[in-house]
């Protein structure tokens, strides 16, 4: 399971990292930690910060994150249903 969460965040990282190629590693965990609203040592920043931030950089604020918009229901009794494996 790590092995596929640091693919992910290269990844994401990677495209992001090439617009700001004047910083070298660090400084850009640091900026991204600052953006992401990160109060903590760097050295307890979590992959899943990191990931979701990439994922929301660029999008606006109040737009729902990639993988929970495929599963959200306009009512909710259907998501009930769902949830509860009645219907599919």
């Amino acid at each position: 399971m790590k092995c596929h969460r640091i693919e992910e965040l290269i990844e994401l990282l990677e495209p992001e990292w090439q617009k700001d190629s004047d910083l070298n590693l660090l400084e850009f965990l640091v900026k991204l930690a600052n953006e992401a609203g990160y109060q903590g040592e760097l050295a307890n920043l979590s992959d899943d910060i990191l990931i979701y931030h990439l994922k929301m950089r660029h999008r606006e604020k109040d737009e729902m994150i990639p993988g929970l918009k495929k599963d959200q229901e306009d009512d909710f009794k259907t998501a009930i249903l769902k949830a509860r494996g009645i219907i599919k």
